[in-house]
């Protein structure tokens, strides 16, 4: 269970507080009075009923399910008894249910992009097919985002945990540092000097499939991770690809910040964002090599499945598959 004594810090710089008694439960925005329910039963069980909706009722109803699956990642949903539901929370799929059985579902919730998608989402950007100079057939995509684009604290870490775009100038002596740890070469065999890790860096910045992420523990740099369009990628032969799958590679370049702990954290923060960032996206997929059983370990515990194993020229790969639904069904982000 998660410790949350201090407040769960939102985004935008705000806390909320949350105090629970024996048949109540009250929440604090910035030190200022929310939400105070009635509690009746107890888990999935357990039913809520606001004494008072503030103006911005939707607002507070997402804090409150924010709290609440925050503090317990086993909870699956909040029942609710509500004289007048928000006509907003229903339309955007936060509340469901009528009369006395209204509820905001787990695998709903983090759905809704809310404060932790920081950069603009591919969600409305419309579908038109190209044929690329390579022959594939894909959706042209929408421009590439800039600077921080996901960002939440994670309750068990006690630590925010952070996205953001490689910045080419700023972000290679770091790059290059990692690529040649030794660790890191043993997977990646990206060994070079800063002039090759630069070509390396600047080729994907100009592609329009693929994006270069830094992950971040409170503002932390540790690692990086390439995201890309499945379809016009070398893997899309290998299984039945669809438009907006994508794909991931990821690297954890830091010493400090390795461990099962900060796995679940991190790539659980990353494809959470990638469903986000495009809700059309109903697979993450990955090659990590056969051998590397650490990773294809950590991978599994998040959702992922071994679907086969394929080669590529340069090595026997895993192709590692998270279905959107799994993940979020399964969705232990807190």
């Amino acid at each position: 269970m998660p410790t949350l004594a201090d407040g769960l810090p939102l985004p935008d710089g705000r806390r909320l507080v949350g105090r629970q008694g024996e048949a109540t439960l009250e929440l604090y925005l910035d030190g200022h009075p929310l939400l105070r329910l009635r509690r009746q039963g107890a888990g999935d069980d357990e039913c809520l009923e606001p004494l008072a909706l503030p103006a911005d009722a939707d607002a507070a109803l997402d804090a409150l399910a924010y709290w609440c699956f925050a503090s317990d990642p086993a909870r699956s949903r909040i029942r609710l008894r509500l004289a007048q539901p928000p006509a907003a929370a229903r339309r955007r799929g936060l509340l469901l249910g009528e009369g006395a059985d209204l509820r905001i579902e787990r695998d709903l919730f983090w759905q809704l992009p809310g404060a932790f998608l920081r950069a603009p989402s591919g969600a409305g950007f419309p579908r038109h097919l190209v044929m690329d100079a390579q022959g594939r057939r894909h959706p042209v995509r929408p421009p590439k985002p800039e600077g921080e684009v996901y960002r939440r604290f994670d309750a068990r870490l006690g630590a925010w945990v952070s996205l953001r775009c490689l910045d080419l100038d700023a972000d290679l002596a770091r790059f290059n540092r990692w690529q040649n740890s030794p660790r890191v070469a043993q997977f990646w065999q990206e060994e070079g000097d800063l002039a090759q890790h630069r070509r390396y860096l600047q080729t994907l910045h100009d592609d329009p499939r693929a994006l270069t992420l830094l992950g971040c523990v409170d503002d932390e740099p540790f690692a990086y991770f390439e995201a890309y369009w499945a379809k016009e990628d070398r893997i899309a032969p290998f299984y039945p690809v669809d438009d907006y799958d994508r794909g991931i590679h990821m690297l954890v370049g830091e010493e400090h910040h390795r461990g099962p702990h900060k796995v679940a954290a991190w790539m659980g923060a990353l494809c959470h964002y990638l469903f986000l960032d495009e809700p059309r996206t109903q697979r993450v997929v990955a090659e990590p090599r056969a051998d590397n059983a650490k990773m294809i370990g950590h991978m599994q515990r998040q959702g992922f499945y071994r679907e086969k194993e394929f080669d590529f020229p340069h090595k026997r790969a895993a192709l590692m598959v998270l279905p959107r639904d799994t993940f979020f069904d399964r969705c232990a982000l807190a």
